[in-house]
């Protein structure tokens, strides 16, 4: 039975935790005056409403409602975490410490503070999607914003410029750091904060996505001991997490392996990994020349931003090092057009170009709840090929596993382009179009890759749409 009535306010949402939520199984759906209004599958309603009323110390009223109902409200507003205990989100003085936690447990990559004229309110992002949780009384978000500011060693006294700071926190055990980022705004200072983990232990090339034989020619690169390995995508598609499991392949007693970052998102025992901090003048361009002194065998730099950054990883790569960085891209070939557009030579990108990377991210379908269902032509991209083999397809419903969002998780989805002697032809000539060579040698396009993933019921089409169209 899908339930019409799952749109509920934050502001009414965080009334109650998770916690109490589960436990005595009741949803708040609206406050009329100082009245709370809960939903409940609870048969014993006065007994309930006395316990709730002392626990909540507020106003109570009680609507039956069948457990279906209940529970899917119950998963779709709240989500429990993991461990065995939930901390309470109130305006007290460890409020801030229980968001960031309690963002970390669930699986959040951003927390966006937001200031606007007449409310305040708390994002998270989950698999790439924000999510309001909570809002801020007016009067309280500064005091907030500035907690986070000095955890972060921000200038509190300055409101007017953009500021980044880091935070390092502990939670069940482990340390993870927050990356701040401040912006000025109409209504005051927005705030995102990037929970960065450092565990790297769970990452892994055969988990991240990539299709068998993308595994294999992408290994054969990594086996070259110089040359450059470029992995291209936009924010937040998932680029740094495959060159930290590619490092983890690589990492070995016999190499010595320098990383430049900005930030270090997760630590790597044997690796050598600089923090840039421009601020004292350690930037690229001064950290790249002194790696060059170090004796490595591998340089990972986090990404290629200019012409002189793409021409210091060059000089490396001619000089017997295995570089690999990332590039804003669109295409596995587009990034040899974006390092002819920055000013590098076409026949130096040929000669020290081993290969080039395209990935994006999508949301992996609930396998509790996906539905599946005829293909229909008009769910596709006007101009894009539908395969002979795809007759059917999955579509998101949504289930209490996955808070019904309909999705669990979510997957990489790759493009390769290995750079052999014909395409090192077709880059000193400066070639624009390539379609010929991808064909004869069989690269899967990101579309064509998406389209695998729909076929296998892997993902959607709606998920997959944006990809159909590149």
């Amino acid at each position: 039975m899908q339930i019409e009535n799952n749109n509920i306010s934050a502001y009414i949402l965080q009334k109650i935790t998770a916690e109490q939520a589960f436990h005595y199984r009741i949803v708040p759906i609206e406050q009329n005056n100082e009245v709370l209004v809960l939903k409940t599958d609870n048969a014993i309603l006065e007994k309930l409403l006395s316990e709730l009323r002392i626990v909540l110390d507020t106003p109570v009223e009680l609507k039956k409602c069948e457990s279906d109902e209940l529970q899917q409200l119950l998963t779709s507003n709240y989500r429990q975490k993991t461990s065995s205990t939930r901390g309470k989100l109130h305006y007290t003085t460890d409020f801030l410490e229980k968001i960031l936690v309690n963002a970390k447990e669930i699986g959040s990559s951003d927390i966006h503070f937001e200031p606007y004229e007449k409310r305040c309110r708390v994002r998270y992002r989950l698999d790439g999607k924000l999510i309001e949780q909570f809002t801020i009384p007016l009067e309280e978000y500064p005091t907030i914003i500035n907690k986070i500011k000095i955890k972060a060693d921000l200038d509190i006294a300055e409101k007017r410029l953009p500021q980044d700071g880091r935070i390092t926190m502990q939670s069940s055990g482990s340390e993870f750091d927050i990356r701040v980022s401040s912006l000025p705004t109409l209504h005051g200072e927005k705030l995102v904060l990037r929970i960065l983990s450092k565990d790297a232990t769970m990452m892994n090339l055969e988990k991240l996505g990539f299709p068998k034989r993308e595994l294999i020619t992408y290994r054969e690169g990594l086996r070259k001991p110089s040359g450059i390995i470029l992995i291209s995508g936009p924010t937040g598609s998932g680029k740094t997490t495959t060159l930290y499991a590619t490092l983890k392949e690589l990492n070995t007693e016999e190499d010595n392996i320098l990383t430049l970052e900005d930030p270090i998102e997760y630590t790597l025992d044997g690796i050598n990994q600089v923090q840039l901090r421009e601020n004292i003048g350690l930037d690229f361009m001064r950290t790249l020349k002194t790696f060059l002194r170090q004796d490595p065998n591998i340089i990972m730099i986090g990404e290629i931003r200019d012409v002189d950054t793409a021409n210091i990883a060059i000089r490396a790569a001619q000089t017997g090092h295995l570089v690999l960085s990332t590039i804003h891209t669109n295409s596995a070939w587009g990034t040899i057009s974006r390092l002819v557009d920055m000013g590098v030579p076409p026949y130096l990108i040929a000669t020290t170009l081993n290969m080039s990377v395209a990935q994006r991210l999508v949301r992996v379908l609930c396998s509790h709840c996906k539905v599946e269902e005829k293909i229909d032509k008009t769910l596709f991209p006007e101009n894009f090929q539908i395969p002979l083999t795809l007759n059917s397809h999955f579509t998101a419903k949504g289930c209490n596993s996955c808070h019904h969002t309909g999705y669990q998780g979510r997957k990489a989805v790759y493009e390769i382009l290995p750079v052999d002697k014909k395409l090192t032809t077709a880059i000193k000539e400066n070639h624009l179009t390539i379609d010929d060579y991808l064909r004869e040698k069989g690269i899967i396009s990101l579309s064509q890759n998406a389209a695998m993933l729909i076929q296998k019921g892997i993902t959607s089409i709606d998920e997959a749409y944006p990809l159909l169209i590149e």
